[in-house]
């Protein structure tokens, strides 16, 4: 049994956690330790790995607290490098070489963002296997085939985001930088329709923007193009 708990989602900070019933990782560590381990219940010692996607600080903002409470943090050589990091608890991985964290088998790739060397992650143990994508402006190639669990950013609404810029409440060159750098919720339906849906046992719509989505429109859109249980994590 998979448990998977957003800690906090969006664009002022991200950190999930998941556990396969032995191995307990954080995905992402983008907010401050005590809200961390407020959300864990204190059981901060439990987690074995925090799997960080590139150094942008609502992803990373206390990498290097978590790495002082004992816990290996992994990520890409540019993302280690783009945060200072010289501590032996930064390891770096590299998108299609598999590791091991406790009974997770986990396999990077490259993700499309404006940051350095970012990635997304498949993480696999047993019978279940789990799709980590967020921060991309397109879906790469996935092996998607026997997918149980999908964390899938959408970010934002076109039509919302169109509007808040002909209103004023943002200005163009936001618009498109965020169009380039993240899944709009239609990206995120037309994937799900594109792949074999008869796994997945649970679908978590992550990182939606604080003004450019709309939670319950999005998961009556995913709901409807896939008939599966969604879950929106509530933006911070």
């Amino acid at each position: 049994m998979i448990d998977i708990r957003a800690l906090a989602s969006g664009s002022s900070g991200n950190c999930y956690y998941i556990a396969d019933g032995s191995t307990s990782l954080l995905l992402e560590c983008g907010i401050s330790i005590a809200d961390i381990r407020r959300g864990l219940d204190y059981q901060l010692s439990n987690i074995e790995g925090c799997l960080i996607t590139h150094e942008h600080k609502d992803h990373a903002r206390v990498v290097e607290d978590i790495m002082k409470a004992g816990i290996d943090c992994y990520m890409s050589s540019g993302t280690k490098d783009a945060l200072g990091l010289s501590s032996h608890r930064a390891i770096t991985v590299k998108p299609c070489q598999v590791f091991n964290i406790g009974t997770w088998r986990i396999i990077p790739f490259d993700v499309y963002h404006d940051s350095k060397e970012p990635l997304g992650f498949l993480l696999i143990s047993s019978v279940n296997k789990v799709l980590f994508l967020t921060d991309t402006g397109s879906i790469p190639p996935l092996p998607t085939q026997g997918l149980t669990h999908i964390l899938i950013e959408s970010n934002y609404s076109p039509e919302i985001i169109e509007q808040n810029v002909q209103d004023g409440l943002i200005p163009l060159s936001t618009k498109r930088r965020i169009e380039s750098s993240h899944l709009s919720i239609n990206q995120t339906v037309e994937f799900f329709k594109s792949i074999n849906l008869d796994s997945i046992e649970e679908i978590w719509l992550i990182h939606l923007s604080n003004d450019n989505s709309n939670e319950s429109m999005f998961k009556r859109a995913v709901q409807a193009a896939t008939a599966k249980p969604v879950f929106v994590a509530p933006v911070r």
